[in-house]
């Protein structure tokens, strides 16, 4: 009779449950889990860290609905790994984290790399559990994806001992299991829907905000019937922009502080009032602010301001509640109003404050002088990728999304390095579709490696290093024997270079005339392009009335 491996049987029963994907390092003892992987039909792409193969993970896992795989050697590969999982959990996105681990036989005997990898890796995660028997691992795959997906998804850990992924077993014998059906989608209590609209409706200054969990329900055609049905003024949340378009009429992300501070009912579709949105407390928030709350995890509910209705469930599903229970109301929010003549003029003022730097041809660059062609050539459908402090939080604000799942950033845990790791991730799962990472020089070094993976596999990746020679803000060139100050870093720094050196194609624009024509001929090109633009190191962005962390 026929017998089957470990490693066989974890790449088909990842396979059967809909992960296409696995990013990672092979090493002892995990070389033959990812040659079976490819044998099974799962795109492996070997990274050169596994902290951004753990970031490619569940970037890519978000992106296709499916946890996709994360594969490293034991000890230190799984730690390095870590970050990708707490970002993931931060996030609420999906991944299934692999990790090699020395002979179960050896356990307490001070094993190659041997470590506790469950139970360092539980904190992180929505399930952690050690494979202990060569013919549960069918068993063990299905578990960790179930988990990883359904009620709010987050990541998983799988430890694969060296003797359980040698191990043989009897073919004819295996237990598989059917792939786990998409998440269910729960519907918010009938009651709940019926009060959202009455306060809705009772609002003299609403405010929609949209978050990232409306863009992994799939609900942006539902959003955008709500919101034109209601014509409600919405906020996008960092990563939940594309679900609505940002270039809608009704969007007030020019206005985002007063939006903010003066609604007198904020519905939060998908998003969470975490440091992100200030907690909604004042003085960002109206202290009187009453609170519609959808989200899928009930716990969520009330955080740090109690909520007047909880529509828990599935944002798809709720939101097409919404949209039938409207059916029965002749309700729209007026156009002619206070609160939108106010919103109206904070965006005008805004624009009219950044409008000196967007037109600032002065070399070297500011960060608007770069994004305003930038943005001018940015495919519709491109995936965005920011990072960066000044970078990406300027680049939110000057890089306009029209999709859902269509901006990929530091996130809710604040992550620096997910850059590279992303992109990767998005290229590979989305063949076909423009990507372009615009990065920081500090964002950029975290995982600058990972240009080699991009040409490697020929990625047709587009980056942009917006390099101002230091973190946050850089101060030029330093003099002969003056101290390094902690944030600077080397200043005109040839990026480019590195690419040029690994095999893909690389650009230095000092002058914003250049920059347009550099753009198309990146966009042209079959291959990666790395674009690095040195900008002037005190360049900053629009004076802000609140500190970054005000609450």
């Amino acid at each position: 009779m026929a017998t089957v491996t470990g490693a066989t049987l974890m790449a088909q029963s990842l396979k059967q449950q809909g992960v296409d994907y696995m990013f990672g390092i092979v090493g002892f003892p995990v070389q033959g889990v990812a040659a079976e992987a490819q044998k099974a039909g799962i795109t492996y792409i070997g990274m050169r860290n596994e902290q951004a193969a753990s970031y490619a993970a569940h970037a890519a896992g978000y992106l296709t609905g499916r946890p996709q795989a994360c594969l490293t050697v034991s000890g230190p590969g799984v730690i390095h790994a870590f970050p990708g999982l707490a970002n993931a959990k931060e996030n609420c996105w999906p991944m299934i984290l692999i990790g090699g681990a020395s002979p179960i036989y050896q356990n307490g005997m001070g094993a190659f790399q041997e470590e506790r990898q469950v139970e360092l890796a539980a904190p992180y995660c929505k399930y952690a559990h050690q494979i202990d028997q060569v013919e549960r691992i069918p068993y063990y795959v299905e578990q960790a994806v179930r988990r990883s997906i359904y009620g709010r998804p987050g990541p998983v850990y799988l430890d694969f001992a060296d003797n359980i992924i040698r191990a043989e077993y009897e073919e004819d014998d295996v237990v598989t299991y059917g792939r786990v059906p998409e998440p269910p989608r729960t519907q918010a209590d009938p009651v709940a829907v019926e009060g959202a609209l009455d306060v809705l409706e009772s609002a003299e200054r609403p405010l929609v905000v949209v978050g990232k969990g409306m863009a992994w329900s799939r609900a942006e055609e539902d959003v955008r019937q709500f919101i034109q049905r209601t014509q409600l003024p919405f906020l996008n949340s960092p990563m939940g922009k594309g679900v609505m378009p940002d270039d809608d009429s009704l969007s007030v992300g020019a206005a985002r502080s007063t939006a903010l501070r003066e609604a007198d009912v904020v519905f939060l579709m998908g998003a969470r009032l975490n440091w992100i949105m200030h907690f909604g407390l004042p003085p960002r928030f109206n202290k009187d602010v009453r609170i519609i709350q959808l989200d899928i995890n009930p716990e969520e509910i009330g955080t740090n301001v109690p909520a007047e209705v909880a529509l828990v469930g599935d944002g798809k599903a709720v939101t097409k509640q919404l949209n039938t229970a409207l059916d029965n109301r002749q309700w729209f929010y007026p156009q002619e109003t206070e609160w939108r003549s106010t919103l109206q003029a904070k965006a005008a003022a805004n624009v009219e404050a950044v409008q000196g730097m967007i037109d600032d041809d002065s070399s070297p660059m500011n960060y608007y002088r770069a994004y305003k062609d930038i943005d001018e050539w940015l495919p519709k459908d491109a995936i965005i990728i920011g990072e960066g402090a000044n970078t990406m939080d300027i680049g939110r604000t000057q890089m306009l999304n029209s999709n859902a799942r269509h901006r990929l950033d530091a996130g809710t845990y604040g992550t620096m390095g997910v850059g590279l790791g992303f992109a990767i991730a998005a290229a590979v799962s989305c063949p076909g579709q423009p990507i372009v990472s615009v990065q920081g020089d500090s964002a950029f070094g975290f995982s600058g490696m990972e240009i080699e993976t991009i040409v490697r596999y020929k990625l047709p990746i587009k980056l942009i290093v917006l390099n101002n020679g230091g973190i946050g803000g850089g101060i030029g060139p330093l003099k002969d024997g003056q101290e390094v100050p902690p944030g600077i870093l080397t200043y005109g720094a040839h990026y480019e270079g590195m690419i040029e050196a690994l095999g893909g194609k690389g650009y230095y624009v000092e002058d914003p005339k250049d920059l347009r024509g550099v753009l198309d001929e990146a966009m042209a090109h079959d291959g990666p392009v790395l674009i690095n633009i040195p900008l002037n190191p005190r360049a900053g962005r629009k004076p802000q009335q609140f500190g970054w962390l005000t609450t």
